[in-house]
């Protein structure tokens, strides 16, 4: 049997922001080199080992080549690969995806001190760790994620009533911005009542308290039937979700990169999002996106009004997206960029 060349690790029992970026990446270049997922499963990817069958298979280096590559993007997970690397000493070399826009603590930086390349998916992100090869945004796949023949009929589909609908989707918690959604929203729908506003993502056990707080809130204010908290979507049923909105609304008060603006605009669907992570970049200078300062519920909602009173602007912007993502920021893209990363390894460069 030959020795795969490719390790790719995701470990989390939950389908992040992470997993989601790694299973596009994984999805193409199953079919570009001998790997294994190590972890656990992610859509549309090869069946996940376990790390120590990763650490079988890697004992001996594959043919034509001085080592394999472990590519990690998570503490864990680079733990994981410096184990083999460096006590079992195996023909390993590893390679770290970082998004944070922020100075990691002091474990971390560690870790990522220890890898033999690092990417970073912005520039802002590369000033933030040691050992950057090289800045390779995130990309989106299109076969996934696209526009609907029909969106009125792509929102009916998905039975959350009304004519039109807008999403938050993500994590519920604070640093994801969904109390910031919610007052929002509680502004926005009163003055359009065919409207129906999502809240898309899980509440952990430590967040479960905050998200009770806001669904009492709503329902307070007498709209739980249009503004309804549905859980987390399986990653099989998200294209489809998001094919169906007419907005999707992005505020978190931090985010190191943020992939639902990029999967709406794939999928025809402009954004609102604060000014963090890549969302300005995403806007293509306002066109596709309208973005407002973090925390700042006034100017989320003017822009979400400016979006949906103006549905030839809306649907000029949907028209505009997906070819503004194919150009700029295709799943394509980002694998021939990691590619290029795992090639200047192999060759010793």
């Amino acid at each position: 049997m030959l020795t795969p060349e490719l390790y790719v690790t995701n470990f989390n029992k939950n389908f992040t922001g992470v997993s989601a970026t790694a299973a596009g990446v994984v999805a193409v270049q199953k079919g570009q080199f001998d790997m294994r997922l190590v972890g656990r499963d992610l859509p549309d990817c090869p069946i996940a080992i376990s790390k120590n069958a990763a650490y079988k298979l890697s004992r001996h280096a594959p043919d034509g080549k001085k080592f394999a590559i472990w590519h990690v993007r998570r503490n864990p997970e680079m733990r994981a690969a410096i184990w083999a690397r460096d006590v079992l000493r195996l023909p390993v070399k590893i390679v770290f995806t970082s998004a944070a826009l922020r100075l990691h603590s002091a474990y971390p930086r560690w870790l990522i001190s220890k890898m033999d390349a690092v990417i970073a998916t912005t520039p802002k992100a590369a000033e933030f760790v040691p050992n950057v090869h090289a800045v390779v945004p995130h990309g989106v796949d299109l076969k996934r994620f696209s526009p609907a023949d029909d969106r009125g009929q792509a929102w009916q589909d998905l039975g959350y009533g009304g004519a039109q609908g807008v999403a938050a989707i993500g994590r519920v918690r604070p640093e994801k911005g969904t109390d910031i959604f919610v007052d929002t929203m509680l502004r926005i729908l009163p003055n359009h009542p065919d409207l129906v506003a999502l809240v898309v993502g899980k509440a952990t056990k430590q967040h479960q308290g905050f998200q009770q707080k806001l669904i009492d809130k709503v329902a307070a204010a007498g709209l739980s039937d249009r503004l309804k908290f549905i859980g987390e979507e399986v990653p099989e049923k998200l294209p489809a979700l998001m094919r169906g909105l007419s907005l999707l609304v992005a505020l978190p008060r931090y985010e190191g990169y943020g992939m639902t603006p990029l999967e709406a605009l794939a999928s025809g669907v402009p954004f609102v999002g604060s000014k963090t992570g890549y969302f300005e970049t995403f806007s293509n200078e306002g066109k596709l996106g309208k973005i407002v300062p973090v925390e700042d519920v006034s100017h989320g909602a003017q822009a979400i009004e400016d979006w949906l009173s103006d549905t030839k602007l809306l649907a000029r912007a949907s028209k505009l997206a997906t070819g503004f993502v194919a150009q700029q920021h295709s799943i394509d893209q980002e694998v021939a960029g990691i590619n290029a990363v795992y090639d200047w390894l192999w060759k010793g460069l």
